[in-house]
């Protein structure tokens, strides 16, 4: 009998399935979570010159940033009539303002005199006033107020509304576009938001938000956090818990998707851990600590995530809550709307966003973000500020972040170190998995698509 190899795209890991492991879920899965996309986009090597050339970075700013949607913010950070948010992209800027209880609005954040920024800073305001020479236009973008108006008889004040960016709202979030013949938000997104109909982020908000400088292309930092075929090496103290060779990657039209199973041990290792074990893994437990949490006798590491995660949310969802799955509770469900944003599913509370910082090539900016479900029955609770955290900074001066912090220091040792290697590398191209990098993969076909649109 003649052994063959499987064709390219089609191999996988020989562990256990991430569809195989619900069959031992103590309630029914969902349609989403059993819902599989997937299919070969080749093996072609990704240019090195995506991370380190600045000629590559100019036709991101012009061809991308300037063309495709992008989220900028929560509606939660403006929700008062006059509340203002900075959102800067390379060398643009974009002042998104609450103009009406119901109405939000984008300018370029430039003032049509001599073009300083209009607002630094994020905030309330009744008006928006260059601090300059005082030009000053309403909420709405209409002119206001022209300094010495006798000296400019050449504007006319009809002429000189503020230039708008097109605004569109998702899942709680304001998404901005700086192209004015850009497809509509919700042909951008097609189906996407099916997948978190279950999950609604409309109905949460942002309780931390914490954005750190990176050394590093922006690529390059959003790739560390798109796959999870870097546990093995980078965070082994997750591997009796974590099924990261076994992840599922599905891709569709705009946006890509990973689902890293917990409470399932690794492909990696050669012992089988118990169930005890496993849930301490996740639980995040110190040798010399005690348990958090005792499983009782026949309940699997899955089944206690998944009995915690209801009664946690039964403060929130009442019996509704009691409809979740475990693996609703247990896994890592990682989306990537191309080209920057990363919700999470289910209920997991991060979602992260990758940019460069300023206009540099080489440096870029994290953010994550957590959503958190509330009482609905009570008014919505404000939304965290933002917390900058330089690029010397350790993420543990966020404890905000609680455990999280640091799991991203391990990711962070090795980011400043790629980007040195891709500046030395002879070889023009970075290898990518077929399988398992998928979502990387993915946001580099897009990329493609938009350098070639007219």
């Amino acid at each position: 009998m003649t052994m063959t190899s499987p064709a390219p795209g089609e191999a996988r890991s020989p562990g256990l399935s991430y569809q195989d492991l619900h069959k031992n879920d103590s309630r029914p899965v969902p349609e989403v979570l059993r819902w599989v996309n997937w299919e070969f986009m080749g093996d072609t090597d990704i240019p090195v010159a995506a991370y380190t050339n600045r000629e590559w970075h100019e036709l991101e700013k012009e061809k991308i940033w300037k063309r495709v949607w992008q989220m900028a913010c929560r509606e939660e950070d403006v929700p008062n009539v006059g509340d203002t948010l900075r959102y800067d992209i390379c060398e643009n800027s974009i002042l998104v303002v609450r103009t009406a209880p119901d109405t939000v609005k984008a300018f370029h954040n430039v003032c049509l005199h001599r073009g300083r920024l209009l607002r630094e800073f994020d905030g309330p305001a009744n008006e928006l006033r260059c601090p300059f020479h005082g030009f000053c236009w309403n909420l709405d973008g209409s002119l206001k107020q022209v300094p010495c108006e006798w000296d400019f008889p050449h504007v006319e004040k009809d002429e000189w509304n503020l230039p708008e960016v097109r605004v569109g709202t998702w899942g709680g979030f304001v998404f901005i576009n700086m192209d004015p013949n850009a497809e509509s938000l919700e042909s951008f997104l097609g189906d996407f938001p099916w997948h978190f109909e279950r999950w609604p982020l409309e109905k949460r908000y942002k309780s931390v938000h914490v954005a750190k400088i990176f050394p590093t292309n922006w690529k390059v930092v959003q790739d560390a956090f798109s796959e999870a075929f870097h546990v093995v090496a980078t965070h082994p103290q997750l591997l009796s818990s974590i099924g990261d060779a076994n992840s599922q990657y599905d891709w569709k039209g705009n946006y890509s998707r990973a689902i890293t199973p917990n409470g399932t041990p690794s492909p990696h290792i050669k012992y089988v851990p118990t169930q005890q074990e496993m849930f301490d893994a996740v639980a995040d437990k110190r040798l010399d600590e005690e348990p958090s949490v005792v499983l009782p006798p026949g309940v699997t590491a899955r089944e206690m995530f998944g009995n915690g995660g209801r009664a946690t949310m039964h403060d929130v969802l009442g019996d509704k809550a009691d409809d979740f799955c475990d693996a609703e509770f247990s896994d890592s469900i990682y989306y990537t709307l191309f080209p920057n944003f990363h919700p999470w599913g289910a209920f997991n509370r991060i979602c992260y966003r990758f940019r460069p910082y300023e206009d540099r090539h080489d440096m870029s900016i994290m953010e994550c973000m957590y959503l958190e479900p509330y009482d609905e029955s009570k008014p919505k609770p404000p939304a965290a500020p933002i917390h900058w955290l330089g690029v010397d900074d350790d993420w543990a001066e966020a404890p905000e972040l609680g455990n999280l912090a640091r799991v991203f220091n391990q990711d962070t040792f090795n980011l400043p170190k790629v980007q040195r290697g891709l500046r030395a590398m002879t070889k023009p191209g970075v290898t990518l998995a077929n399988y398992q990098e998928t979502k990387i993969r993915h946001v580099h076909m897009l990329m493609n698509r938009w350098f070639q649109k007219p």
